[in-house]
């Protein structure tokens, strides 16, 4: 890439450019940690401003410290010569009009600030951290913002581990893909990526490699294989789909049948 003299030179590892060259509205990556989640989420979103005339970008995190540490501080070294940082908008300017806006929604309302604004692309960096409902509500703000002069179609990329507050909601779209009657299977990627993909890793902090193979059974099992059914705080932690789950069959008719109820906070459950 290059802009005002300077060339920024990388080399994706095999993952990671798969994530770059996906095209789906809705593209996840990782699933683990080490996978280079982050550093992929950047330079993609920064191929896309310095490629695009016009187009409108918005990266968000849970709070405003982790954007700083992961995003703000890293880019403003990368980008360096290259685009304008404004840090009353915290927004990245670029001279062909693209614009990188960073953002945090660290309360559930936060995210209605967004309300009413127009973002081609939105990357939700450690999407589990984020609620569902917040992640309906910036999908209402992913569309064309009206300044690009080519055709594009908006985009949603996500970076993610097992576990957190919405760990349900990505894990059924991007792992289980279990689709509502309103969603479109073929709009939703998931790249999955581990430790052991990040060359660069592996080569310069195997001692970061040796702590994640050190982590107690079930957190190493959600953060060092991307098991979304093993990660800590799960409702059943001992659940296993190698011993839990059976293929379909027709139940004999003399098989005793039981019927178990829920009434649940929000929806009443009823299951045979």
């Amino acid at each position: 890439m290059t802009g005002h003299e300077k060339r920024i030179v990388f080399t994706p590892n095999a993952k990671q450019e798969a994530f770059f060259n996906a095209r789906s509205r809705y593209i996840a990556y990782g699933g683990a940690r080490g996978g280079g989640k982050s550093w992929a989420m950047r330079m993609k979103l920064v191929l896309l401003a310095l490629n695009y005339d016009g187009i409108s970008i918005l990266l968000l995190r849970r709070t405003l410290g982790e954007l700083r540490e992961n995003h703000i501080l890293p880019l403003t070294r990368l980008l360096d010569g290259i685009a304008v940082y404004r840090e009353s908008a915290k927004e990245f300017s670029f001279p062909n009009g693209a614009r990188i806006k960073l953002g945090y929604c660290d309360s559930e309302n936060d995210v209605l600030q967004y309300q009413g604004q127009a973002y081609e692309v939105i990357g939700m960096e450690e999407a589990t951290h984020f609620t569902y409902y917040q992640f309906l509500c910036l999908t209402e703000s992913n569309r064309i913002s009206g300044a690009m002069s080519v055709p594009f179609c908006p985009r949603m990329y996500f970076t993610c581990n097992p576990g957190g507050v919405g760990n349900d909601w990505v894990k059924r779209l991007f792992v289980d893909r279990i689709y509502a009657e309103n969603e479109n299977p073929d709009d939703y990627t998931f790249i999955r990526s581990l430790v052991y993909d990040n060359d660069f890793l592996m080569k310069n902090d195997p001692l970061y490699v040796k702590a994640l193979e050190a982590l107690p059974e079930k957190r190493r099992a959600a953060m060092l294989y991307g098991d979304w059914n093993a990660f800590e705080g799960a409702f059943f932690p001992e659940f296993d789909p190698n011993v839990h789950v059976i293929r379909p069959f027709e139940i004999p008719a003399d098989c005793v049948r039981f019927r178990a109820l829920d009434y649940g906070l929000d929806m009443t459950a009823c299951i045979w």
